[in-house]
């Protein structure tokens, strides 16, 4: 089952566990515990506390959840962090394993973390997300749970390092290339599709749109005779001729005849081709066995764009074979789009981790993907 990041008061999540960022001691502070015991209820919740006594940090303890929406709350403690040299990483990720690894004991099927040891113990919020992340998906990779890191408001959430500005100058870029004439967007047409990767590359890295459309007119230079070529082919078959008539029946009539394969047949084909097992695709592409089991069943399956975009992502498909396969579902990227920008930007680079992914988009208020 899938890992999900969502922006919601943690009290306000339905869920079999939430998880509990508690004080060392048998009391709670401000911010998330706070609120956690308020929503609960106060006095039954700490009885219970006072009956665990002291836990240790990177360590658990469990209480009857009250008056949340949920069965348990596990009460981990996380680390303060100190510059990274007293085991913090280390201890963080405990307050996750073990976290999880209760929520299997008690046979729980979803499970509802804040950003551990990220507010008052100041934890870095980018290296508590990477913690995060990383410790929820190794567990995954074994069990079948959905997980959930949920974050209160947009400045509780904000992304640093190159990559992530990368993906913002992209958007930029490219957006300034979509609101120029129409003609610019087309010149894509004319480039090698084994070049298209690298064009886009190229004008994510571009400043500005006079850098852009001084770029697009060299391709149009470079592919001029392929350019014309087009266009006088156009002209032709515009013409009102029979033999034109019967062409253009021809090639329809070609085109119906071709290539027939489902969105579903052709992605069991690259399961096949790609060497890995069921599970490792659907765990990989963070969506639940179910849904795969009902994809691998259903031969006109028509999945949703994130369902159909994370598969792609999991099997590491190159930007025409993933567009290929979208379309056999009736599923084709749009330049406007903010979520299918974000998805060119991290195929183009080869980059396929779909929790990346899907941090980049959370940030953009995009649609996360798998289920």
């Amino acid at each position: 089952m899938p890992l999900k990041i969502i922006r919601n008061d943690i009290t306000k999540v339905s869920a079999d566990i939430i998880v509990n960022s508690a004080n060392p001691k048998p009391k709670y502070g401000t911010g998330t515990a706070h609120a956690i015991y308020n929503a609960a209820g106060i006095d039954e919740l700490l009885v219970e506390r006072k009956k665990i006594g002291s836990i240790s940090v990177g360590d658990i303890a469990v209480t009857p959840a009250f008056n949340l929406n949920a069965k348990y709350i596990i009460h981990t403690v996380g680390p303060i962090w100190f510059g990274g040299n007293r085991r913090e990483l280390e201890l963080l990720k405990s307050c996750y394993i073990k976290s999880l690894e209760k929520a299997a004991e008690l046979k729980c099927e979803t499970i509802a973390f804040p950003l551990i040891s990220s507010g008052a113990y100041m934890f870095p919020k980018d290296k508590a997300l990477q913690v995060a992340m990383s410790s929820i998906t190794e567990f995954l990779y074994e069990h079948d749970m959905t997980v959930y890191i949920v974050v209160f408001d947009e400045k509780s959430f904000e992304l640093s390092g190159r990559i992530f500005a990368d993906v913002d100058s992209y958007i930029d870029n490219t957006a300034v290339m979509d609101s120029q004439s129409s003609e610019y967007s087309a010149f894509l047409e004319y480039v090698d599709k084994s070049d298209r990767a690298k064009v886009l590359e190229n004008i994510s890295r571009l400043s500005g749109k006079e850098e852009i459309k001084k770029y697009l007119s060299s391709i149009r230079l470079k592919n001029s005779e392929k350019y014309h070529s087009i266009f006088n082919t156009s002209r032709i078959h515009h013409g009102s001729s029979s033999d034109s008539s019967r062409d253009r029946t021809d090639d329809l009539e070609n085109i119906i005849a071709g290539d027939k394969k489902t969105y579903q047949k052709r992605l069991l084909e690259l399961i096949d081709e790609s060497g890995m097992t069921d599970p490792e695709v659907y765990k990989k592409a963070n969506i639940d066995r179910k849904l795969f089991s009902k994809i691998r069943c259903t031969p006109e399956y028509k999945p949703k764009k994130k369902t159909a975009v994370a598969l792609a992502l999991a099997l590491e498909l190159d930007y025409d074979t993933m567009v290929d396969l979208l379309k056999r579902a009736g599923i084709a990227f749009s330049p406007s789009s903010t979520f299918d920008k974000i998805i060119e930007y991290y195929v183009i680079r080869g980059i396929y981790d779909v929790q990346t992914i899907n941090l980049s988009l959370f940030e953009h208020g995009e649609e996360t993907l798998g289920d």
